[in-house]
């Protein structure tokens, strides 16, 4: 798997309101809706309509009344938003924004894969491509991943695809036996339970909280498990004033905003590098954000027959959910 080049640099500070007006212009000039996720850099963040996890995301884009809308996150949040708008353009900033969990789960494989399992219900993790979807039969996200395991009557046999660790955490919460597609996210699982519990020793009262992706010893530890809402929303809520966060760093940037008064703590990845920022989502920038709606592309395109066949399980998830 080839990662992405370097993010491109940071803009000047001097020139980042100025280039935030031009963006917000153009929003207004094409009747368009920027959706950000929360791994976002702030500057994204900060200019965007909608900043959320998955499932919002999911949300708002079925919603939206917008003709243009540009999704800055990786490439199957922006398929995801296609599929379910299937007449609005749907733009991408960088066509490369991929996700390792998604590239290495390809539909080819995974429907061969799926040979050695037939009668299997099919879950999947919206963290995959429109190909994925398009064989599943229904999409979870790490918000509503046990509601969609359990919405499937006691003893069905069913295949979860394809985080392997997510998987592993709904399997022991829901008790449900799962086949687990072996899939992992480079940034999660760089998290280890030997550097969290050296961190854990300087920050004693520092509550550890961890999204589902992360292997099973890092959340045996963790004070609390959840989505990248959920870990905002458990720290706007805590009364703890420390929290050591084992996600992707750009979750403190909102959390900071709920929190302003916390210490933000990003758990440190394993390998020495700073892989605990996701190396796709910094490919998106405002400067990429102002092109991409200026010029109208890149375009999402899903094949028709794939976005038919993947929009039937992302239905069915938005109407679990509801």
């Amino acid at each position: 798997m080839n990662l992405p080049m370097a993010p491109s640099p940071t803009l000047p500070a001097e020139d980042t309101p100025a280039l935030k007006e031009e963006v917000r212009a153009l929003v207004q000039e094409r009747g368009a809706v920027i959706l950000a996720h929360n791994y976002q850099v702030p500057e994204v963040q900060d200019v965007a309509d909608y900043v959320g996890d998955s499932l919002g995301l999911s949300r708002r884009g079925a919603a939206t009344d917008a003709e243009l809308i540009a999704f800055c996150g990786v490439h199957f949040m922006a398929e995801t938003a296609k599929i379910l708008n299937p007449t609005k353009q749907v733009l991408l900033p960088d066509l490369d924004a991929g996700c390792s969990l998604a590239d290495r789960c390809p539909p080819d494989q995974f429907a061969k894969w799926l040979e050695q399992y037939p009668g299997h219900k099919v879950v999947s993790y919206i963290n995959c491509s429109a190909g994925v979807k398009a064989l599943s039969d229904v999409i979870c996200t790490s918000s509503n991943a046990e509601k969609m395991v359990a919405s499937f009557p006691p003893g069905t046999p069913i295949v979860f695809a394809p985080d392997r660790h997510l998987g592993a955490w709904v399997q022991k919460k829901t008790g449900r036996d799962l086949v687990l597609w072996p899939g992992f996210c480079i940034v999660h699982e760089q998290f280890t339970e030997r550097q969290l519990t050296k961190l854990k020793v300087h920050h004693p009262q520092a509550k550890l909280i961890a999204h589902p992706e992360c292997e099973a010893s890092v959340l045996e530890m963790a004070d609390f498990v959840g989505s990248t809402r959920a870990l905002v929303d458990y720290v706007k809520s805590s009364p703890a004033k420390s929290f050591i966060v084992a996600t992707e760093v750009g979750i403190l940037h909102l959390m900071q905003k709920e929190r302003p008064d916390a210490e933000l703590i990003p758990a440190p990845p394993a390998s020495g590098c700073n892989c605990a920022i996701c190396p796709y989502m910094r490919l998106n920038s405002l400067e990429k954000i102002y092109l991409c709606m200026r010029d109208r592309t890149p375009e999402i395109v899903v094949p028709e027959d794939v976005r038919v066949r993947a929009l039937r399980p992302v239905k069915r998830m938005l109407e679990l959910s509801a």
